[in-house]
């Protein structure tokens, strides 16, 4: 599956649990929504996968990318009712870094 670079990325960081790696995959500005809840900026974002690592422990196994609408289905694994989930993972990319993201099941 060919997912661009910064999706790439941004799952390599994510099943590494490395936040740093994550948060450098976004702009300064980006915006997160998740769960009901949104994340305005890298150090909002940073915190939240931060906590979120520190909960859930979740990885991503890439399903499905459609490149022409940015989005990314994966199955989320972790320790979380329901694990594991096929979620949607809605970017906009700017710069080639993601500018947003929006996490839907």
């Amino acid at each position: 599956m060919n997912l661009h670079k910064v999706v790439a990325s941004l799952v390599k960081a994510q099943n590494s649990h490395n936040s740093e790696a994550y948060t450098d995959c976004f702009s300064e500005t980006a915006i997160v929504h998740d769960e009901e809840k949104t994340y305005e900026g890298k150090a909002e974002i940073r915190q939240w996968i931060e906590q979120s690592d520190r909960e859930y422990h979740t990885e991503l196994k890439p399903l499905g990318y459609k490149e022409q609408e940015s989005l990314l289905t994966a199955e989320v694994t972790g320790n979380f009712p329901g694990s594991p989930a096929i979620l949607q993972f809605h970017f906009s990319l700017k710069d080639s870094l993601i500018s947003a993201l929006r996490i839907t099941g």
